[in-house]
């Protein structure tokens, strides 16, 4: 209103003056509202936020998706195997059904009867009042001939005088682990189900016993196998333990999974024991902090770089089709890589690999000629993806110019997700680091179990018996 009234009295050349300064501010005003709307649309399709911190009110539109279609229809695939119940030879319990009597209202009693139908319902047994309990009697004998006693051996499994075993040990580390449950929920669980009025405090400490036994032998060996590995993924996510954040820090294959905590530094990286003995191809977000490792290939993953190409793409559409072209360009290198990795191929063939190049060269090209001279947050942001991408044209295309690359490093992100998990469920992070430290130490084991297709619950009744089940290769193709 003060502008209004000063520009009333004021001379043409002033009201002009003004007039320019209120239209500077307006541009101003318009450019800052259009970035914080592109701030507020973004989620989990075109940047690195989890899909946990989207709304859940907002479903993304179809075009979000960067997942092309396997052309196969939805539900049971023609020629998979069913699963349907069948009857079992042995049932638990058989109870007979028979007419007491005619329609006619004749008596059937003692009637012998010529036909019957099987049915049989499979349910869960009935709890037991409390767990089955073995009692080992430790023997004294005393010799006749010398005199002297001699006492039997105490199974390492019964040191004390009252314990919990082994299986029930496992099973409260699977709830825990495996399922995620919160301390006093699984100690709720076992009672329900076994009879077991656990403490909370024996729950936690399975978990820690656990990670003790991993520590001795299956550490070292999933370390020394990814080590070995021709190809491996790494990532990191934050962890609330101690009141402070943590990360998570995941290096894993197709069958292997090893993790542990600290903080983002190229130590913490190292501490690991794997990448400093690593030379195969690395897969990878865009994070600085694995630049060190100098003496192996870096891959990109394809899945990050979607999101940010999309994230461009969506805050000017008609400004920055350069990074609908380039994304288009990764989505198209990345089937013909699989279609080659399919046919059996090591390699794409030369010409599809040059027409991969120089449609993203293309992209590249068109990009720089659309944002020379633009001024804006959106533009800067532009500008430094192309930069990005003229830089680490190598480390991008990784996986269409070696066809053993995967395209993503979506294997090491679903294999961190249980930290998010527990710590979602536990109410929202662990009260120390020590126990962060050993659910990840667990969980490497869980994740590595359930990549070879072994049951977790036998591998953990198997490390509390015996010890842990080790991986015997790096995969199973090439188990001896």
């Amino acid at each position: 209103m003060k502008l209004l009234l000063a520009a009333k009295d004021a001379t043409i050349a002033q009201q002009a003056a003004l007039i320019k300064q209120l239209s500077t501010q307006c541009e101003l005003l318009l450019a800052r509202v259009e970035e914080l709307e592109r701030r507020l649309g973004k989620d989990s399709s075109n940047s690195s936020k989890p899909p946990s911190s989207d709304p859940p009110f907002a479903r993304p539109a179809p075009k979000r998706s960067s997942r092309t279609s396997s052309g196969r229809r939805r539900g049971k695939q023609d020629g998979a195997p069913g699963s349907t119940l069948r009857l079992v030879e042995d049932p638990d319990e058989t109870v007979r059904h028979e007419p007491a009597a005619c329609c006619c209202g004749a008596d059937l009693t003692g009637v012998p009867g010529f036909d019957e139908r099987r049915h049989q319902v499979f349910d869960a047994p009935a709890p037991p009042p409390r767990p089955h309990v073995t009692e080992h009697r430790i023997v004294a004998k005393t010799c006749t001939g010398c005199g002297t006693t001699t006492v039997g051996g105490v199974p390492a499994r019964a040191r004390g005088r009252a314990q919990y075993g082994p299986r029930l040990a496992a099973r409260a580390a699977w709830l825990l682990c495996a399922h995620h449950l919160p301390v006093r929920r699984t100690a709720g669980v076992l009672a329900t189900l076994l009879g077991a009025q656990v403490s909370t405090g024996f729950v936690a400490s399975v978990r820690s016993r656990a990670a003790r036994l991993l520590e001795a032998a299956f550490l070292p060996r999933v370390r020394e196998l990814i080590a070995a590995a021709p190809v491996a993924h790494a990532d990191e996510t934050i962890a609330r333990a101690g009141g402070a954040n943590v990360y998570l820090h995941v290096a894993c294959t197709e069958y292997l999974t090893a993790t542990h905590t600290g903080d983002r530094t190229k130590e913490t990286i190292d501490a690991g024991g794997i990448w400093p003995a690593f030379d195969g191809v690395l897969v990878r977000d865009g994070y600085n902090g694995y630049t060190h490792l100098d003496h192996v290939l870096h891959a990109w993953c394809g899945a990050h770089l979607l999101r940010d190409l999309r994230s461009v793409h969506d805050g000017d559409p008609a400004g920055q089709l350069w990074a609908k072209a380039m994304a288009d360009t990764l989505l198209a290198a990345k089937d013909a890589a699989e279609q080659a990795r399919t046919a059996g191929f090591d390699a794409l063939p030369a010409y599809e690999l040059a027409r991969v190049r120089n449609r993203y060269l293309g992209a590249l090209a068109h990009g720089r000629t659309h944002n020379t001279g633009r001024r804006g947050p959106l533009a800067d942001e532009a500008s430094k993806l192309i930069r990005r991408f003229e830089r680490y044209e190598d480390m991008i295309l990784r996986f269409a110019t070696n066809l053993a690359v995967p395209f993503s490093n979506n294997l090491a992100e679903r294999d961190q997700r249980p930290v998010k998990v527990q710590q979602r469920t536990s109410g929202g992070g662990w009260r120390t680091l020590q126990g962060l430290t050993d659910f990840a130490i667990v969980q490497s084991y869980l994740s590595t179990v359930g990549k070879w297709g072994r049951d977790k619950l036998d591998a953990l009744v198997q490390l509390f018996t015996t010890g842990a089940w080790l991986p015997p290769a790096l995969t199973p193709a090439a188990e001896v």
